[in-house]
């Protein structure tokens, strides 16, 4: 079967070690849409984190689609309309933000155009911060300011602790809340049964398409359960090594325009 859409989460896959992608990365990708396949950005970034490169690639104009906040949002970026959405239970909010408290750990969430926080600013916030083009805002009161629903919270730490945090927030909250590490010192606070292959099913569902149309490149844990999904799941070489063990095909690095070899070799003749 031809595979038909092109799935591609950005950081350490799409984007090079200086978080730009590379020209050549750049004209495959428009090559695909040129002749009709789907392209797709899944990220753990905010929509307003990842609308500059869906803009950058011309997804408007071809119709491509940005799942966003690790897959509890889907959009299509022609029309703007969400196609899939998911938000934290209200009553769950305030529990997560004392249970972070308590583990002295940052959390964040975001509005249409900042990152939200109450904790002292960290370093691993700072990135988010770069990595979005979004500014930080201090608020006063976490659960007061945060009134509107949300797709996700993210929790920073330093790496080796926030793994041991991240077993005691899933014995805490894993029956209501998916939680998993898109980053060493990024753990995601996600809606129930929420990351990116469970988002994509219902993608493919709009499109009447199935998984086996489809190629997945990826290189973090938050890419994993779409790797195991796709008809193809492509590990970056620079992958972590659970997801590279996972995949169909290694690809070269982001350094290396690995996504770029993945076209030319599975999509274009």
């Amino acid at each position: 079967m031809a595979y038909e859409m092109l799935v591609l989460d950005i950081d350490g896959t799409l984007t090079n070690s200086k978080k730009e992608i590379s020209q050549t990365t750049k004209e495959a990708i428009k090559a695909i849409q040129a002749r009709g396949h789907h392209v797709v950005l899944a990220s753990g970034r905010p929509t307003p984190g990842i609308l500059p490169i869906a803009k950058e690639l011309k997804l408007e104009e071809f119709g491509g689609y940005i799942l966003s906040f690790n897959g509890a949002k889907v959009i299509n970026c022609q029309t703007g309309d969400v196609i899939f959405q998911n938000t934290l239970p209200p009553e769950m909010l305030s529990q997560v933000y004392e249970a972070a408290v308590e583990e002295k750990v940052g959390i964040v969430t975001y509005d249409d155009t900042s990152i939200i926080t109450a904790s002292e600013i960290d370093e691993y916030m700072e990135k988010e911060s770069k990595i979005n083009h979004m500014p930080i805002k201090k608020v006063e009161d976490f659960i007061s300011y945060v009134d509107y629903p949300i797709n996700k919270c993210l929790i920073t730490g330093e790496p080796v602790y926030l793994a041991e945090v991240e077993k005691r927030m899933k014995a805490r909250f894993g029956d209501k809340l998916s939680i998993y590490r898109s980053e060493p010192f990024f753990l995601e606070i996600m809606p129930l049964h929420i990351d990116k292959a469970h988002s994509l099913e219902k993608l493919l569902d709009t499109l009447h398409m199935s998984r086996e149309q489809m190629i997945s490149c990826g290189d973090g844990y938050n890419d994993l359960t779409m790797i195991q999904y796709a008809g193809k799941g492509v590990a970056m070489a620079n992958a972590q090594k659970e997801i590279r063990e996972a995949a169909d095909y290694i690809t070269l690095s982001n350094d290396e325009d690995g996504v770029a070899h993945v076209i030319d070799k599975f999509m274009l003749p």
